[in-house]
């Protein structure tokens, strides 16, 4: 590739991860949501963050099976719980660090 098609390709790239993201926002920008949509799309972060965590967390990383009994899954309920109790995302990262060092030195 020239220079010239490395510039058009990054130009493309640029087009095809911007337009995606204006068009919403440029055509919903002076309507209003109805509530409904709105809650429903307050979801879809922790969707995501779901989505890319939870198979961390059961899959086992030496044998690459699904198990329960690994140190990421058996630490992430009572973080889970500690999250839930407190809605502390500090203490939560906190404790789940500390819970993850202690299963990873003693199990």
């Amino acid at each position: 590739m020239t220079g010239e098609e490395y510039i058009l390709c990054i130009l493309g790239m640029g087009l095809v991860t911007y337009i995606p993201r204006w068009l919403p926002l440029f055509y919903l920008s002076d309507k209003r949501l109805p509530l409904w949509l709105v809650e429903w799309l307050s979801f879809i972060p922790a969707c995501i963050l779901s989505a890319l965590i939870f198979p961390s967390i059961i899959i086992n990383p030496d044998t690459g099976s699904v198990g329960f009994f690994h140190p990421e899954f058996l630490v992430a309920i009572p973080t889970f719980l500690f999250a839930l109790k407190t809605r502390s995302l500090g203490g939560t990262v906190i404790i789940g660090m500390a819970l993850f060092w202690l299963a990873e030195k003693f199990l």
